[in-house]
């Protein structure tokens, strides 16, 4: 039986437009060149051209983006002050690293339309097409389809979005983290303002992102290439970078299947 590891991250790129214009990445390169010049302030009296290899110094890049960019963790308290009905909201520095490694279970939603509202007979019916019951720990992951539009514009209305009603189902099963290919584990924002408008209703206001008040949790965002999985059998991994007191972090998302 062979092991391999699937990639689940999208890259982090300067200027893309898949998310709103104050948190698109921008990444500054610091060549090797430039890199030359920058290594004379560390050792006085260095010639670059003489005293480095070929000229050359070190490559560094620097980052302008928010803690939600890229494939990330969010934290309980990116939701709410408080969870489980009161106790202080775990930041990303606080999340069990025991939360961040377990058996994944992807639900293929792609069959639902952009901005679909996942309810949690929904989730019943595809876990019984697949034979699966959830358990505690497992890592449940939601693919819309939408990472195929990663890089445009239009990827911020993609894909369908989880109800209150269909997470607090999923943890009510014992399940801490939950994944997404979509830039939301709820529907698309645009999508949701509309419907407010037309309705003043405002439970449906992030309401998924609001289920952790009731019952914390995690979630992932902007996940890829859960295609490449089975349903079922394999190991997720979702370390997040520690950020003191921060509402995510970012993560490099990988799965271990076992063929």
């Amino acid at each position: 039986m062979g092991k391999r590891f699937v990639d689940l991250s999208i890259t982090i790129e300067d200027g893309l437009p898949s998310d709103p214009p104050a948190m698109i990445p921008r990444v500054m390169y610091m060549d090797h060149q430039a890199g030359a010049t920058s290594m004379a302030e560390f050792f006085p009296g260095i010639d670059p051209a003489k005293d480095l290899p070929e000229g050359l110094g070190w490559a560094v890049e620097i980052l302008t983006l928010a803690t939600h960019s890229g494939t990330h963790l969010d934290a309980p308290w990116h939701y709410h002050p408080t969870m489980d009905g009161g106790k202080p909201a775990l930041t990303i520095d606080e999340v069990p690293l025991e939360w961040c490694m377990g058996p994944g279970v992807v639900l293929d939603f792609r069959h639902f339309p952009d901005g679909y509202r996942v309810m949690a007979s929904d989730v019943e019916k595809t876990l019984q097409r697949m034979d699966y019951e959830l358990k505690e720990g497992d890592i449940v992951l939601v693919m819309t389809g939408a990472d195929k539009y990663w890089g445009k514009p239009e990827y911020l209305v993609k894909g369908c979005g989880m109800s209150r009603e269909a997470t607090l189902w999923i943890l009510e099963h014992g399940v801490r983290v939950t994944g997404t290919d979509a830039w939301s584990w709820d529907r698309p924002l645009p999508l949701i303002a509309k419907d407010f408008e037309s309705t003043r209703d405002s439970s449906l206001i992030w309401e998924g992102h609001f289920a952790s008040i009731e019952k914390g949790y995690c979630h992932i965002e902007k996940l890829t290439n859960l295609d490449q999985l089975p349903p079922y059998g394999f190991t997720f991994f979702c370390f997040p970078v520690k950020i003191k007191r921060a509402s995510a972090g970012w993560i490099r998302a990988v799965a271990l299947v076992e063929d």
